[in-house]
C-alpha cells in the first residue's frame, strides 16, 4: 500500500506541475485582451482622458502585414502643420492602442504626427501569443518602414511604450539597422527572465526555481522563443538612440530598479524619471506636469540638438541623473 500511496503522490504532483506550467504560460502570453470599448472605459473612469475629445480629431485606420504574415492595426491621427515627425506609441499587456492616448498630445504639442498601434495578438490586429519584444521588435520596424514609404524618407520617428510597450520599444534597438530618432520606456522590464522569476515569486508566491524551466520549456515549444532571448538591458546598452526611461516608485508588478539598471547600462544620450509614488503604468496619473515636462525636455533636446540620433552618444553633456517627484495616487494598471 505504501508503493501505491508513493504512486499517487508523485502523480498528483506531476498533475499540479502540470497545471501551474500551463496556467504561467497562459498569463504570460494569451491573457484575454481588453477591447477599444472596455480601454476606453477603464482610462475614462481613472480620468486620464475623454473620448470624446479624442473621436473629435482627425485620423485614419491603417494596417500593414507583419514579416510572419500576421495583419497589424494602427490609428495615425496627423498633425494639422503636415510635419515630418511621427511617434508611434505602444501599449501595455493585454490592452489595445486606445491606452495610449493619454500621451498623444505630450507629443502633438510639438508638431509630432502620432500612430497609435494594437500590438500583435491585441485589439484588432492578428496574433496567438505576446512574445515580450521578441517578434514585437520586427513589427515596430515595420511600422517605421510604412511611415517612410508612405510619407517620405526623411520622416523623423520616435518610440514611446508603457510597459509591454516599453520592451518593447527597447528590443528593437537590439536590431542591426535601428532607424528611430529617440526612444522613451515607461515602467519597462529590463530583463525577461528575471521579470518573470519575480511576478512568480514575489507576487504569486510560486517557486520559480522550480516552475521557471518548465515555463522556459513551454514558451520554446508552444511560442517559439526563451525567456533569455528577451533582455531589453542588453539591447539598448550600446545602442546610439538616445532612451529616456521613466518609472514609478512603488510599482509592484516590473520593480522600479529595472530602469535604474537599464539606465546605468544604456551608453550615451540617457535620462531617468522616476515619479515618487507612482504604480505601475500610473506615472503619468501621478505627475503629468512633470512628466509633460521631462518629456518634451528630452524630446526637444534630441530634435534640437542630436538628429540624426547616432550623433548622441558623444553628447555627454545631456546624460543626466535620475529625477524623483510626484505624491502617492490611485493604482492604475494597464
Amino acid at each position: 500500500m505504501e508503493w501505491q500511496t508513493a504512486v499517487i503522490v508523485v502523480f498528483a504532483a506531476v498533475l499540479a506541475a502540470m497545471g501551474i506550467t500551463r496556467y504561467a504560460f497562459y498569463q504570460m502570453t494569451q491573457m484575454k485582451a481588453l477591447t477599444y470599448e472596455q480601454t476606453f472605459q477603464a482610462m475614462e473612469q481613472v480620468g486620464l482622458f475623454k473620448q470624446d475629445y479624442f473621436e473629435s480629431l482627425p485620423k485614419e485606420e491603417v494596417q500593414i502585414t507583419s514579416y510572419d504574415g500576421l495583419k497589424l492595426n494602427g490609428m495615425l491621427i496627423p498633425h494639422p502643420s503636415g510635419s515630418n515627425r511621427f511617434v508611434i506609441l505602444v501599449h501595455g499587456y493585454t490592452a489595445s492602442l486606445p491606452a495610449s492616448i493619454p500621451f498623444m498630445d505630450i507629443f502633438r504639442e510639438d508638431g509630432f504626427n502620432t500612430l497609435l498601434i494594437d500590438l500583435r495578438r491585441h485589439g484588432k490586429s492578428e496574433g496567438k501569443y505576446t512574445t515580450y519584444g521578441f517578434h514585437e521588435k520586427h513589427d515596430i520596424d515595420s511600422w517605421i518602414r510604412w511611415i517612410r514609404a508612405t510619407y517620405g524618407s526623411d520622416s523623423v520617428v520616435g518610440l514611446h511604450g508603457m510597459s509591454l510597450g516599453g520592451g518593447t520599444v527597447l528590443e528593437y534597438l537590439s536590431l542591426p539597422h535601428t532607424d528611430a530618432a529617440f526612444v522613451i520606456a515607461d515602467c519597462p522590464y529590463s530583463d525577461l527572465t528575471r521579470l518573470m522569476h519575480h511576478q512568480m515569486q514575489a507576487l504569486n508566491r510560486i517557486p520559480a526555481a522550480v516552475f521557471l524551466p518548465l515555463v522556459d520549456r513551454r514558451l520554446f515549444r508552444k511560442a517559439g522563443f526563451t525567456l533569455n532571448q528577451v533582455s531589453p538591458v542588453r539591447s539598448a546598452r550600446y545602442s546610439h538612440v538616445p532612451v529616456m526611461f521613466i518609472h514609478g516608485t512603488r510599482d509592484r508588478y516590473i520593480p522600479t530598479e529595472m530602469s535604474e539598471e537599464l539606465f546605468a547600462a544604456k551608453e550615451g544620450m540617457k535620462r531617468l524619471l522616476l515619479v515618487e509614488g507612482a504604480s505601475h503604468g500610473n506615472a503619468l496619473g501621478v505627475n503629468p506636469e512633470l512628466y509633460k515636462k521631462a518629456v518634451q525636455e528630452f524630446v526637444r533636446d534630441v530634435m534640437e540638438g542630436a538628429v540624426p540620433a547616432m550623433q548622441t552618444e558623444q553628447a555627454e553633456e545631456l546624460v543626466e541623473e535620475p529625477v524623483q517627484a510626484g505624491l502617492p495616487q490611485p493604482e492604475f494598471n494597464m
